[in-house]
């Protein structure tokens, strides 16, 4: 089955990547930006995501894995916003912080480092093997 990789982000003091292991699932929903919405409707079932946490802590903390793909979010008054369901995969042996990404020169072209702000993004797979392998 091939897979596509993302990245999204939470701030953890609002959701953490340790509130959705004890959740078991989530619907990844509030998104209002069309670029990351785009992003949540090219997600497919079985997709890896790395979770990041934002703001506090600014790091990779996490694998998820989408359950459910997009379909309209649930708390949008127009239908075009869609959420997806996430569940928790495993939590990185230790966290991958931005100032770690940033260092990295084959991650120089990820949208983490070059659109700060973009809450889902589209992983390459060696992007997301390279933030995983940093954790160990």
């Amino acid at each position: 089955m091939a897979r596509n990789y993302w990245l999204v982000k939470s701030e953890p003091t609002a959701y953490s990547f340790d509130q959705l292991v004890k959740d078991k699932r989530t619907v990844w929903d509030g998104v209002r930006n069309f670029q990351a919405r785009n992003n949540l409707k090219a997600m497919k079932a079985g997709d890896r995501v790395l979770f990041y946490h934002s703001v506090v802590g600014t790091a990779v903390v996490g694998i998820a894995e989408v359950e459910r793909e997009a379909y309209p979010d649930p708390k949008a008054a127009d239908a075009g916003w869609v959420a997806v369901d996430l569940i928790p995969v495993k939590a990185l042996k230790r966290p991958v912080t931005l100032d770690e990404i940033k260092a990295e020169p084959s991650l120089g072209d990820i949208a983490l480092v070059r659109q700060g702000r973009l809450s889902v993004q589209p992983l390459t797979r060696e992007a997301f093997d390279t933030i995983v392998a940093l954790a160990r």
